[in-house]
């Protein structure tokens, strides 16, 4: 040890990292010294570095080549301050070596140093103009440091470099854009159109451009230019036609609405832009006439029929909320063979909206679920009603087919389980939980997962398999440390047996510190402290169990009077074990410790 605390107190003994660190600001230090009095002139010197010829000897070329090498040499093994040195001295031998300065530049942003940084892209890019990887990098460094006049010029002379890149036309598009210079902006998208030629997409950013600047009439010609070159295109007239109805040209929007239904009587856009020409106009009849053309036509997408309908649900509710066309309307659509379970679904929800009978909504949730019986969220939403009605038999009847459908479900199982132990059926309930912990996977839900332990731990134990219900409990509270109702069930059964009482006791005080006046978690803290013969303690928290519970069961109440009799309370004992037996609790050891007054220990079984 101190021979290590003499090495590293020796001076040559320095971490490569720090070495480097050193290299870099003694370097910055010198070339900020250097360069700060002449900065503006070094500036003005970019410009005409663009035109520098190399006045390098033969020798002192083979010399740079040789050290610039070398320092890519010495970065790619890691030795990152030597290879800064060699770079410096580079610089002593050419101090225009573009390449030098642009690897410099990874350096200083390595160190944040990011004025430096950008310095030496710049002299870089001045000095070797026609690299795009040098104007990219500085383009893009300008981006990032919000110096978008600066990006701009870069990417200016990229695109003088190659006129046919269009990536860099798109940039500059967005640039132009962030400074609203919309003239620039023109010319740019004029210029993608020379690479890539003219098309829907270019035409409409024009049109927004134009939008911006307020001039409708340029915005117009570029539409209808577009819809010129394309005559046998009906959606260019579409275009057309909507945008002469937004900006009040009724008559002329109709044309092109009727010139795209004489060559397509069909098309869905056509018949949807006529219902918007028809209440724009004020003839709300033809427009409620074709909607409903539209909704019960077979041929109309679905996609479209949910938009006309959420329309229509919009208007009603905005003009009073009268519900009887809304539901005659979904009636007339639903008379109809239904592709997919949509519509239907849309039914129910406004019915849901409007407050309808349970038993309407769920006969036309159960219609969607017989077109899409996949249908996961329809069929949640039955059994969630079941199951609020305590039809146990339903939940399981919707159940079971759902675990086929959809396997990978986790709560089709829930409910499954759960219908099961409410009908006392453990070996159905506990089958429906295991198949339901066999779709674990990364993904799953892990409040759930440890929920789904924690029932097949109650069950378990109810069935009298108690090793098997501990595992359960250890289970879920790998997936959920803090599942209160697992820690709480596992510490009192564990109390029942004897059974490690210091875990127990651990347990549940953690469910009393998360709930401090849930009566159950309570009367389990008070009864594992009495197995532990902490009696005085459990007086404390029986005390407080019965004020937080305001019905008390007869195990509650016999808890109490067991605890008041180990305190030597016998009075306030029998009391408490007379009101058990009251409250429903005829155990025999119930009934002898009220005839003996006093506490007798229950046979573990």
């Amino acid at each position: 040890m101190k021979r290590m605390m003499r090495a590293m107190m020796d001076k040559k003994w320095i971490p490569a990292s720090i070495r480097l660190l050193m290299a870099i600001v003694v370097m910055a230090t010198t070339v900020c010294s250097c360069r700060s009095s002449k900065q503006s002139s070094d500036r003005n010197q970019l410009h005409a570095w663009r035109n520098h010829v190399s006045q390098l000897s033969y020798n002192d070329s083979q010399r740079l080549k040789y050290f610039y090498f070398e320092a890519i040499n010495q970065q790619t093994k890691g030795n990152y301050d030597a290879a800064f040195d060699l770079l410096s001295h580079c610089l002593t031998i050419d101090p225009y070596a573009a390449e030098v300065y642009f690897t410099q530049a990874a350096y200083y942003a390595e160190l944040h140093n990011d004025s430096m940084a950008l310095d030496c892209m710049e002299r870089a890019a001045a000095l070797n103009p026609t690299n795009d990887t040098y104007l990219e990098r500085l383009a893009m460094t300008f981006i990032n440091t919000k110096q978008y006049g600066k990006a701009i010029e870069s990417y200016e002379q990229l695109y003088a470099n190659d006129r046919k890149r269009s990536d860099v036309l798109a940039y500059l598009l967005n640039l132009y854009n962030q400074q609203r210079n919309y003239k620039q902006m023109l010319n740019t998208i004029n210029r993608i159109e020379q690479v890539d030629g003219s098309n829907e997409q270019t035409t409409l950013s024009k049109m927004r451009i134009y939008a911006m600047m307020g001039d409708k009439e340029a915005e117009y010609k570029e539409l209808k230019g577009l819809s010129d070159r394309h005559p046998n295109d009906m959606n260019y007239h579409i275009m057309l036609g909507n945008w002469l109805l937004q900006n009040n040209r009724d008559e002329e929007a109709l044309q092109e609405y009727k010139l795209v239904m004489q060559e397509e009587p069909e098309n869905q856009s056509a018949k949807m832009s006529m219902i918007d020409y028809y209440r724009t106009t004020g003839a709300d009849s033809l427009a409620n006439e074709l909607q409903e053309q539209l909704l019960i036509n077979n041929a109309t997408p679905t996609a479209t029929k949910l938009t006309l309908m959420r329309k229509v649900v919009s208007d009603n509710e905005d003009n009073g909320g009268d519900s009887s066309q809304v539901l005659n309307l979904f009636k007339r659509i639903l008379a109809e063979p239904q592709k997919n379970s949509d519509m239907t679904e849309l039914y129910a929800a406004y019915m849901t909206l409007k407050k309808m009978p349970q038993d309407s909504i769920n006969h036309v949730l159960t219609q969607a679920l017989a077109i899409s019986p996949d249908n996961a969220g329809v069929r949640l939403q039955l059994i969630q009603s079941a199951w609020d009605a305590n039809d146990y038999d339903e939940v399981i009847s919707l159940s079971i087919p759902a675990t086929q459908y959809n396997p990978e479900e986790m709560p089709f199982y829930y409910f499954l389980g759960m219908a099961y132990s409410q009908k006392d059926m453990r070996d159905e309930a506990l089958d429906a939980f295991r198949r339901g912990v066999a779709q674990i996977n990364e993904k799953s839900n892990k409040d759930i997962v440890s929920d789904f332990y924690a029932i097949m731990g109650d069950i378990l134990h109810e069935k009298e398999r108690n090793e098997e219900a501990y595992a359960a409990y250890d289970s879920s509270l790998q997936y959920k440390p803090d599942n209160v109702g697992a820690l709480n069930n596992y510490a009192y059964y564990l109390s029942l047996e004897d059974l490690e009482l210091e875990k127990a006791e651990r347990m549940s005080y953690r469910t009393v510190k998360a709930e401090p006046t849930n009566a159950t978690f309570l009367d389990t803290y008070a009864w594992i402290l009495f197995k532990q013969q902490r009696y005085e303690e459990a007086k404390i928290y029986i005390d407080q169990t019965l004020q937080n519970d305001y019905v008390p069961s007869g195990v509650l109440l016999e808890h109490a009077g067991d605890i008041y009799a180990m305190c030597d309370d016998i009075d306030k004992a029998v009391d408490f074990w007379k009101q058990a037996l009251a409250a429903g609790n005829s155990s025999k050891v119930l009934i002898r410790k009220i005839r003996t007054r006093k506490y007798i220990k229950e046979d573990k079984k």
